[in-house]
């Protein structure tokens, strides 16, 4: 970003939705199909998939939380939303951070989630 600052703002849908559209529909409807190989061939960030890359990929499925209830020091559970939405799952990477590091202090390998 070459010195360049980004300013990133949260909005609602209800927000978004009144924000001015900002895309040119004119410019975007004369592209060709040309166009837009060209753009994509030209662009650093894309490449071609190809079979050997999906040669070994598999399906992995976000396995399903467990609902709890716990009890937690006022201001830990403060500290935590603090930082706003996802709190809950912030507390979650922290204490399977700590998981992590205990089996491997424990053994080499890494530990499977439970079912």
């Amino acid at each position: 970003m070459s010195g360049r600052r980004l300013r990133i703002t949260r909005v609602t849908l209800e927000q978004a939705r009144k924000l001015p559209d900002m895309t040119d529909w004119d410019r975007f409807r004369r592209l060709t199909d040309a166009d837009i190989t060209k753009a994509i061939s030209e662009d650093p960030d894309t490449f071609e998939l190809t079979p050997e890359m999906w040669k070994h990929a598999k399906l992995v499925l976000p396995e399903k939380k467990a609902t709890i209830t716990m009890t937690i020091d006022r201001d830990v559970l403060a500290f935590f939303k603090k930082g706003g939405r996802g709190y809950q799952t912030r507390i979650n990477a922290v204490l399977r951070s700590f998981m992590d590091a205990q089996d491997r202090a424990r053994k080499p390998g890494k530990r499977k989630k439970a079912a």
